[in-house]
């Protein structure tokens, strides 16, 4: 999905409620479990109103989701979710079983990204693991796999991990070692 769910006009909001149903729609004939959203920015409205415009759209969102037996899964993305905890304030506020985090661990750009992927992990419905982090104010670094890994488990968490490959060397060659390594992680 590429929804954003702070837009103050109601009539453009509803279009982005309305095409979230639909890929619900899509995710159920497909049997997908899951499809993921995106909270949205403060533009043109302040950060508390966007706050309030999206956890509205998002419950009127899982509610339809919850009706088909697809979570959704808010990804940390920037916008109004660009912190731990800006992300599990709306993640509180909405109060559907069909909801949670997308959690991608390349997105949180905090002075510690690993805390903040594990203040985030409880709530996980579906995870995409980077091959790198950055940290505020940084150049990009690689991921400690082992730590993403040891992050999921103590958080119980049961479902997918996919891997997000966005790093510069060619895909055709760190891909597959990458996901060699995340198997091996994940099977021990």
């Amino acid at each position: 999905m590429g929804n954003t769910f702070t837009l103050p006009k109601v009539e453009e909001r509803a279009a982005q409620i309305a095409s979230v149903k639909k890929w619900v729609d899509y995710a159920a004939i497909m049997g997908a479990p899951h499809i993921r959203i995106f909270a949205g920015s403060a533009q043109g409205v302040s950060k508390d109103e966007a706050k309030k415009l999206s956890i509205a759209a998002i419950e009127e969102c899982a509610d339809y989701a919850g009706q088909k037996g697809i979570f959704l899964g808010l990804e940390n993305h920037g916008g109004i979710v660009a912190t731990p905890e800006e992300v599990l304030e709306i993640i509180r506020a909405v109060k559907s079983p069909w909801f949670g985090v997308n959690l991608d661990t390349g997105n949180f750009q905090t002075d510690d990204p690993y805390q903040s992927l594990a203040q985030c992990a409880p709530y996980a419905v579906n995870v995409q693991i980077k091959s790198e982090i950055h940290r505020r104010g940084q150049k990009n670094e690689l991921a400690d796999l082992a730590r993403l890994a040891k992050i999921l488990r103590d958080a119980n968490y049961q479902g997918y991990v996919a891997l997000e490959y966005e790093a510069a060397e060619d895909p055709w060659t760190a891909v597959p070692g990458l996901l060699k390594r995340l198997k091996e992680l994940f099977a021990s």
